[in-house]
């Protein structure tokens, strides 16, 4: 934590007399670190929030608790996050979680009881284990929970993690995604991004539109990322290296106006932001207007829309040069 607030501070220098959208404590394990060592952290950003800013959590059910989310709260979080991932125990544990149903359910409901306005609740499917009616229950109880906002993810496998050299755990299902989608558009989560769904525009993530709408963003902490004045930039990973020297950066990258175009096109048409117009070529906007006449995307105040977010890099493979 005090690497933490070296390297913040430092970050902070590139924005003088700024104030934040969102800040965004993340890495899905916030919650097991005591809220009296966040205090410092909330001191330094204290200039840069405004009553505006979002300030969310992301929190672990096991380790989230009631006592844990008022303290944050008292520091200036007002949305949670919450790492669920299933309601059902058997899945949890294949995907190596470590709380149960019960807890997840408990600690929805404590941020709910501490007053948090705004409560995310992660899911993730296509799993192995996944049939309609193991995702139909984890879809039933959250129609009971206190939340206004879902992000549900398809799995996704990575280098280096333990599932990766594992063939029987991930299946692509398009038609389980579809039914997950309309489950939720009818009990009224509106989805505004390929995998995030709300029941109002308030509650939509300020956060994710920050990355989807090409904004600058500072990153910091062990792994994390950030990009400012077109350069993205890591922080060192590994933890120790980190604690040693906050400041330093793994790896910079520059993004060319080529780069910055493709992220604003795929970004944009996953999401609800849309893409201006002004950006493309004449044969792209000749593209456009036939995705336009099959109905693909919509035109609306300069910008276009994607119809089905599900076809996505579809559409931005037809449209690109």
């Amino acid at each position: 934590m005090k690497a933490l607030k070296i390297q913040l501070t430092n970050e902070l220098k590139k924005i003088p007399n700024k104030k934040l959208k969102s800040i965004f404590f993340g890495g899905g394990t916030p919650s097991c670190i005591d809220a009296k060592y966040y205090t410092e952290i909330f001191e330094e950003l204290k200039n840069f929030i405004s009553k505006d800013t979002e300030i969310t959590t992301e929190a672990n059910p096991n380790s989230a608790s009631k006592q844990w989310l008022e303290e944050m709260k008292g520091h200036g979080v007002n949305r949670v996050s919450f790492g669920v991932q299933s309601f059902d125990d058997k899945k949890l544990k294949f995907l190596g979680r470590n709380h149960n149903h019960t807890q997840a359910i408990n600690a929805i409901n404590w941020a709910y009881e501490v007053g948090y306005k705004h409560i995310n609740c992660d899911i993730i499917y296509d799993t192995t284990l996944d049939t309609k009616e193991l995702i139909t229950n984890d879809l039933n109880i959250i129609k009971t929970l206190p939340i206004d906002h879902i992000s549900a993810y398809s799995l996704t496998i990575e280098e280096g993690t333990k599932f990766f050299d594992r063939t029987n755990v991930k299946i692509e299902d398009e038609d389980m995604a579809r039914y997950i989608f309309e489950f939720l558009k009818e009990n009224n989560f509106i989805q505004y991004e390929i995998s995030n769904f709300s029941k109002n525009k308030e509650a939509r993530s300020k956060h994710n539109f920050g990355y989807w709408e090409k904004d600058e963003y500072l990153g910091v902490g062990a792994g994390a990322v950030g990009c400012f004045k077109d350069t993205r930039y890591y922080p060192l990973k590994d933890v120790q290296e980190y604690i040693n020297t906050p400041l330093k950066y793994e790896k910079e990258e520059f993004l060319d106006k080529k780069d910055i175009k493709f992220e604003k096109l795929f970004l944009g048409l996953r999401s609800a932001v849309g893409v201006s117009l002004d950006i493309f070529t004449k044969s792209e906007l000749k593209r456009i207007n036939l995705l336009e006449k099959e109905k693909k995307i919509n035109i609306k105040n300069n910008r276009i829309y994607n119809n089905d977010f599900m076809l996505t890099d579809e559409v931005v493979l037809f449209i690109e040069d």
